[in-house]
């Protein structure tokens, strides 16, 4: 896809999206990722955010972004000041979202331990999520461990979606086998 094509145009092209028949109702201090926005929402995050791999913490933040759509787990954008960088390599790999624009992915080498395509960022993100420039977001199931404060999050299902799975957050959830449209 080229890197010239607007937001309008992007989003002119993509699917529309249904919800599941059935929705699990959120309980107390729960949330439903049917009840969050699209376009995103984006907000600060002061919960400790930890990722390790290959017996190093790689990032550990409580300053970080998350970011709520429709059908899918929060994602969070931690800043680069709280990533240790010298453990990740920019990808060539990049991706369009039709929200937050060109996605760019870091891949993370400690020794001979290496994860391809472990995170992502946006370096020019479009109109209203500014606040992730530059920090970078990992999928869970590419590194060893992501905590929220003491949680061991679960990855979303897929190879695409980046979502974090925690117990405060109930679906269904995006990425598993017949969601394609939701």
């Amino acid at each position: 896809m080229s890197e010239k094509i607007s937001r309008e145009a992007y989003k002119r092209r993509r699917v529309t999206r249904k919800k599941p028949s059935e929705v699990i109702k959120p309980g107390p201090g729960q949330e439903s990722i049917w009840d969050y926005p699209r376009p995103p929402k984006i907000e600060l995050f002061t919960k400790r955010i930890r990722i390790e791999f290959a017996g190093e913490i790689i990032a550990d933040s409580i300053r970080s972004y998350k970011v709520m759509e429709t059908a899918s787990p929060p994602c969070y954008y931690i800043p680069q000041k709280d990533i240790q960088m010298k453990y990740l390599l920019k990808s060539n790999q990049s991706s369009l979202c039709e929200w937050k624009g060109k996605a760019n992915y870091w891949s993370v080498k400690i020794g001979k331990y290496f994860s391809e395509n472990a995170g992502w960022s946006y370096s020019s993100p479009w109109v209203g999520f500014e606040d992730i420039k530059d920090c970078i977001a990992f999928y869970a199931g590419r590194v060893d461990a992501c905590y929220m404060d003491y949680e061991k999050v679960k990855p979303q299902a897929g190879n695409f979606y980046g979502g974090w799975i925690t117990s405060n957050i109930v679906g269904p959830f995006k990425g598993e086998l017949g969601t394609e449209y939701w």
